[in-house]
C-alpha cells in the first residue's frame, strides 16, 4: 500500500551535538538515518520502531528506519527527516534562482517494505 504524504526535513537538537563530534560519527548518523512518522500513519501501515519503509519522491527513493513521532508533535499525514544524506536523495536540485533547493513541505509516497536492499 503506498499513499502520499508531505516531507518535512529539518535539524534538530540531537543532530546538533552530533555534529560537535562529527558527521560520520554514531550521534550524528543515527539522528539523519531515521524516519519520524505520526503515531496515526504508523498504525494505518502496520508499523512498528525500527520497521523499514521505502519513500519515493519526485527526485529519488531512500530506504529507511522508522521511528513513531511522540503524541501530539507530528499530524498524520508529515513525515520528518533530519537534513543529511537520505534527505538529500528526495529533493530535487532546482533552485528556482534562489540558491536554494526546494527542501521543506515536498510530497512523497511511503510503503513498508520487509528489509532495505542492498
Amino acid at each position: 500500500m503506498s499513499k502520499t504524504y508531505i516531507m518535512i526535513p529539518g535539524r534538530t537538537s540531537q543532530q546538533g551535538v552530533g555534529i560537535n563530534e562529527g558527521k560520520f560519527e554514531e550521534t550524528y548518523q543515527n539522528e539523519i538515518s531515521v524516519l519520524q512518522v505520526s503515531l496515526e500513519d504508523m498504525e494505518e501501515l502496520g508499523l512498528e520502531a525500527g520497521d523499514w519503509v521505502r519513500v519515493k519522491s519526485e527526485h529519488g527513493e531512500i530506504e529507511i528506519k522508522t521511528k513513531a513521532a511522540k503524541k501530539g508533535e507530528l499530524p498524520a499525514g508529515l513525515l520528518f527527516i533530519a537534513y543529511g544524506d537520505y534527505s538529500s536523495r528526495l529533493m530535487g536540485a532546482d533552485t528556482h534562482g534562489s540558491g536554494m533547493p526546494t527542501s521543506k513541505g515536498f510530497d512523497v509516497t511511503m510503503e513498508k517494505i520487509a528489509t532495505p536492499s542492498e
